[in-house]
């Protein structure tokens, strides 16, 4: 599974429940889960180690870590960079999404479009009109495959779930996708409404200061490492608690820097860089930024990129290794068949491993120590957590 859990709720219950259903009780299942920051372009609402934990005290066996530039990139280099690190594994054998269709061919066809020359042509001739690229999207891909088909891709675990069968196609993977049908309330619905909640709702309750009824929401597990780590100063992370931090980090930066975490060469860069000049707040920056062809998440991104000092050309070509955050009795079973594989058990361990490894781990630690700063308590934010932090093993 490819996870954030962010926070993990009865949705996410049911779908390891219905994978195992399906694929036979005693199956081991593997996450892979953004750290401190998530695809969204934020902060994690708990650390990586606490989620983790949650995430095997409630039924998962192994979780490794995705690495941050692929944490926080778009869905399609979300996708790309989780199914490598499955593929690296040499395990797995399933990839389960929960989506709103649950129709595997569809998604395998939709994906097969997307990666096909004729929408690419499509695409550019949409987005040569200056409409937004969602909407270039939808409409490259009702040309080939009609509007029943493409609008699969309104829904947002259809379109993550397409995003995850063309990783796998581009890869040409033995891995098999599995899409269990997704029930309870949609993605981003910020309300409480159905069988499930979705984690916006949750975060949303926890902003109001309805921690009862967003703990009510959550597993039990997670519900105990939120208490835990409330009680230690090191949650609710939120990043606003941040905002003065980003704008300061944003306002040091030059045109140029802006530039180069603009690889598209779209003029966005210019856009940030204008717009941090005078915005005040966050919302500021990201409203005077905003046209219709970029996304609000797309913003999000690239100011998280810029805060944490990131640029394009520190993104490794391949994941170097496989850092692991937390195991059972069954996941260490699943290691011991890794060896092949530069598997991270040891913060220090990286120092065995190639430049571009070293690299990257100390990118991550950088953006750990910065994460830690939207603690409640900043007694708890001492750097260098990141060296510190070895795998939950249970």
């Amino acid at each position: 599974m490819i996870i954030e859990y962010n926070p993990m709720h009865t949705g996410h219950l049911h779908l390891l429940r219905q994978t195992r259903a399906a694929l036979g009780a005693d199956t081991a299942v593997i996450g892979v889960m953004s750290g401190n920051f998530v695809q969204r372009g934020d902060f994690a609402l708990l650390g990586r180690q606490a989620r983790a934990r949650a995430a095997v005290e409630s039924g998962l066996d192994l979780v490794l870590e995705l690495p941050l530039p692929w944490a926080i990139s778009s869905a399609e280099g979300f996708a790309d960079g989780a199914v490598e690190i499955l593929e690296s594994t040499g395990l797995v054998t399933y990839l389960a999404f929960g989506s709103e269709c649950a129709d595997i061919p569809a998604l395998m066809e939709t994906a097969a479009c997307l990666r096909s020359e004729c929408y690419r042509g499509h695409l550019r001739r949409f987005l040569d009109q200056g409409l937004p690229f969602a909407v270039c999207r939808q409409m490259a891909a009702e040309t080939i495959l009609g509007a029943q088909r493409a609008a699969l891709l309104k829904s947002p675990n259809n379109n993550l779930g397409v995003e995850y069968c063309k990783a796998l196609l581009a890869r040409r993977s033995g891995i098999r996708p599995l899409a269990v049908l997704r029930t309870g309330d949609a993605h981003d619905c910020e309300t409480p409404q159905g069988e499930h909640p979705s984690a916006s709702a949750i975060r949303a309750l926890l902003r109001a200061g309805e921690s009862a009824r967003a703990l009510d929401l959550m597993t039990p597990a997670m519900a105990r490492a939120y208490r835990e780590e409330e009680a230690a100063g090191r949650a609710p992370i939120f990043s606003e608690v941040c905002e003065r931090a980003v704008l300061a980090r944003l306002r040091s930066m030059e045109e140029t820097d802006f530039a180069a975490l603009d690889s598209g060469r779209e003029g966005l860069g210019n856009r940030l860089y204008r717009a941090s000049r005078s915005a005040a707040t966050l919302l500021e920056l990201l409203e005077a930024a905003k046209t219709k062809r970029y996304a609000y998440a797309r913003l999000r991104r690239l100011v998280l990129w810029a805060y944490l000092g990131l640029t394009p050309s520190d993104v490794p070509e391949r994941v170097p290794y496989l850092r692991v955050l937390a195991a059972n009795a069954a996941g260490r079973g699943l290691l011991a068949r890794m060896r092949r594989t530069a598997v991270l058990t040891k913060p220090a361990d990286v120092r065995c491993l190639s430049g571009h490894a070293q690299a990257l781990f100390h990118l991550e630690v950088r953006a750990a120590d910065l994460y830690t700063l939207a603690y409640p308590d900043l007694a708890a934010a001492k750097g260098g957590s990141a060296w510190r932090e070895g795998p939950v093993i249970l």
